[in-house]
């Protein structure tokens, strides 16, 4: 897929905002660093809330085009969950300022509430799907509430991500993620399971 202007100035504004925060960087300075011009800037944006709105919008659409290739490329229910946990802490690991998911909250709530709903929306049907496709299969334990099970994934993500709970300065959200969900996956997994994903269980 070949890249516009927009997409490139995108991803090199998600990577500074990962890498430097958000809010110490003053909207000339972004416009610096992305080397474009006031008038470029005011052609695309609205402001530098509208800048981080479409960083945000922007990730989000990779994600899911992301999460097509990797369905496409593995078979069973449990190495699709492990899967996409492994792009979760791809994509945590290349964040390295830890002002970065205090800003949004903090001072961008109307973007960070569009990841909220992202996840309500599309990562909550998404795991309650994968979730019954391997009950079904006898991958996963028969005798787990799927519904409740897909909220639980959910709202552990929402709890690595709070920085009361995990601050930045002590841990390593990456390391969090993993923790939280490797186990709780495994734990879902039956001996079928396990086996059947045991080559992702192994490199995690």
């Amino acid at each position: 897929m070949s890249l516009t202007l927009r997409d490139t100035l995108l991803e090199e504004a998600l990577q500074l905002f990962q890498t430097q925060g958000i809010t110490n960087l003053s909207l000339e300075r972004i416009m610096t660093k992305l080397d474009i011009s006031p008038a470029t800037f005011r052609e695309m944006f609205h402001d530098k809330e509208d800048l981080v709105l479409q960083t945000m919008q922007y990730d989000i659409e990779r994600q899911k085009r992301e999460h097509v290739e990797l369905f496409q490329r593995v078979p069973n229910p449990v190495g699709r969950l492990l899967s996409l946990l492994e792009l979760g802490i791809r994509d945590l690991r290349k964040i390295s300022s830890p002002a970065y998911f205090s800003d949004l909250v903090q001072h961008y709530p109307q973007v960070w509430a569009v990841g909220m709903q992202h996840l309500e929306d599309y990562s909550y049907p998404q795991t309650h799907s994968l979730l019954n496709e391997g009950v079904v299969q006898k991958l996963l334990r028969g005798d787990i509430n799927i519904a409740l099970v897909s909220k639980i994934i959910i709202e552990q993500l929402n709890m690595v991500l709070n920085e009361q709970v995990f601050p930045a300065s002590r841990y390593n959200v990456a390391e969090v993620f993993r923790s939280v969900y490797l186990y709780y996956i495994r734990g879902l997994c039956t001996d079928e399971g396990i086996k059947a994903a045991s080559s992702y269980f192994a490199r995690m």
